[in-house]
């Protein structure tokens, strides 16, 4: 994986750059869907290609691995053949999961033992079998096995989570370095940041993370349901240690506000559920606001969801046939509304990325946020 700034933000730490792995070109900043069982829900993979042109999109190691197993991802020869997609994978390390889904975790210096939400079987997961598993899963970007802290936690419950955090961390590089991709192409190994929102330990975790060298670093254990305040304070923390050379991914975030701000703090890459979703419940994210479509006042409303952004997509459907849909429980409804989310999302991205390039991010993000955060 290679990583090249482009352009950098005077007013703030906003940056615009370029990922390329094996697969694609990836422009950061970059929204990634989220397609945990090798599915974005209700994209179909030519709509991600086609539609709002995705450069990549996420897997989940946890799901994954239960679910449809490693034997039969093995089998097809990896993910991006299983699910018939030809450009980029991150994987996440399935550490989010098993601290939120798992029953009856435990935690262990070797690893996390847990109990399958699908099925009440038993498994461990270790720094090397996570590395081991995401090698036969294939992705082009995969991330260490670390603890996402809880919120709110204590200070030593979060001094014993990043501990382990970081153990496991060694181990899992050792682990990356001693061993070789399956298929025909290369992968990248991201270490996590952790620390719950104390400055002192992600501060210690950032320091840590920057020394492996790796060639892109992740943020974890935020937009967990602190504050968004203490989420940006602990970013500004974090993106003064680690190294400007080298891509920073924020996990699981966010709101488009979320998304602007980590920006010109320093973030490049972003994943988030959000906008799939709320768009399957009739919330629309759109550069005007936000819209719960179920209302009665868009009923009769045969203007386009948000045009400019439909430039991406062919699909100029009115909010009156949106809401029609939604509010019959079709199954079209929530489809367009995942796809018109999505493409907002991206297209929010890739409006920041030209703002950076033009030396206007900072005046346009703050044109941006007031109405990103209007409700309709």
């Amino acid at each position: 994986m290679e990583f090249e700034l482009l352009h950098q933000d005077k007013a703030s730490r906003a940056r615009a750059g370029i990922i390329k792995t094996d697969h694609s070109e990836i422009q950061t900043p970059v929204f990634i869907p989220v397609g945990t069982a090798g599915s974005v829900k209700g994209i179909h993979q030519q709509e991600l290609r086609d539609d709002i042109n995705a450069p990549v999109i996420l897997g989940n190691t946890y799901h994954l691995y239960l679910r449809p197993g490693l034997d039969t991802i093995r089998g097809a020869g990896g993910l991006h053949r299983f699910m018939n997609w030809d450009r980029s994978i991150l994987t996440d390390s399935g550490g989010y999961q098993v601290f939120s889904l798992a029953a009856n975790r435990k935690l262990k210096p070797e690893g996390a033992w847990f109990r399958s939400h699908i099925d009440g079987s038993k498994h461990l997961f270790t720094p090397e079998n996570i590395v081991d598993i995401q090698r036969i899963i294939g992705a082009d970007i995969m991330m260490a096995f670390d603890e996402c802290t809880p919120w709110p936690c204590d200070l030593k419950y979060a001094r014993n989570s990043l501990d382990l955090t970081h153990s496991w961390l060694d181990r899992g590089l050792e682990q990356f370095a001693t061993t070789e991709p399956l298929y025909d192409h290369n992968q990248a190994f991201f270490p996590i940041v952790q620390g719950s929102v104390f400055k002192d330990l992600r501060r210690e975790s950032a320091e840590f993370v920057a020394e492996k060298g790796a060639v892109g670093n992740a943020i974890g254990g935020l937009s967990v349901g602190e504050p968004a305040e203490e989420m940006y304070a602990m970013l500004e923390v974090v993106n003064s240690v680690l190294p400007e050379e080298r891509p920073r991914y924020l996990m699981g975030v966010g709101t488009p506000v979320n998304i602007l701000v980590a920006i010109s703090l320093g973030v490049d890459m972003f994943d988030c559920v959000m906008p799939t979703r709320n768009g399957r419940n009739g919330m629309l994210f759109t550069r005007q606001g936000i819209i719960n479509i179920k209302n009665r006042k868009w009923m009769d409303d045969f203007s386009p969801i948000d045009i400019d952004v439909h430039s991406y997509v062919d699909m100029q459907y009115s909010k009156a046939y949106l809401r029609h849909l939604i509010i019959s429980g079709e199954m079209l409804g929530a489809q367009i509304a995942s796809l018109h989310n999505l493409a907002f999302y991206l297209w929010l991205v890739r409006k920041a990325f030209e703002e950076i390039k033009s030396g206007t991010f900072t005046a346009w993000k703050e044109k941006m946020i007031p109405a990103l955060s209007t409700r309709l």
